[in-house]
């Protein structure tokens, strides 16, 4: 009987150490976790209940109405999703989505023009915020961006779509690229 098939990174034979040039840097972040979080909860609450169930470092993004994505770099432990689980019943459903979507990171100085080739996302500093998200198409593809610094965005793409994304920035970061040149 044959092994199961190993884990591969989606974007792993994708420049998977990330593009740099013109301002920007695509980085392929790692395959950690992310979890979709459906329910009546604040994020506080929410927030509080990560940190007991081992979530500390993750980080809370607004999905939707009354829906989070619980992102990290950390793999997902099973023990500490059933704790959440557990913690949140009667308050919010839980759904592992750590399989199914990819994070990529696009950050320096001419990473919000460069967005801006492809959302009409208004990412200027003062509407959009440190920690701020938005459900948004990129091009034709469906994406979550959030502001993670003044000059860093994560996008958070289905799985299958990830390799169409990473084509799209790094086509928009070289037309930009001959457009300064």
């Amino acid at each position: 009987m044959r092994d199961l098939p190993h884990h591969r990174p989606v974007l792993a034979g994708m420049a998977y150490h990330g593009i740099s040039g013109s301002g920007v840097r695509l980085e392929a972040l790692p395959e950690g976790h992310l979890l979709h979080v459906l329910g009546a909860i604040e994020p506080t609450a929410l927030a509080a209940e990560l940190v007991k169930a081992g979530f500390a470092k993750s980080s809370i993004r607004k999905a939707g109405f009354r829906q989070w994505f619980v992102a990290g770099d950390e793999p997902l432990v099973p023990a500490s999703i059933d704790s959440l689980v557990a913690a949140l019943v009667g308050k919010a459903f839980v759904m592992d989505q750590s399989h199914g979507r990819v994070r990529i990171g696009v950050s320096g100085r001419s990473s919000r023009a460069l967005l801006s080739r492809g959302t009409a996302v208004d990412l200027d500093l003062f509407v959009f915020p440190e920690g701020h998200s938005a459900m948004t198409m990129v091009g034709h593809l469906s994406v979550q961006i959030v502001r993670t610094g003044d000059d860093s965005f994560e996008l958070t793409v289905l799985r299958s779509f990830a390799e169409s994304l990473w084509d799209d920035l790094a086509h928009m970061a070289a037309s930009a690229e001959k457009d300064s040149a």
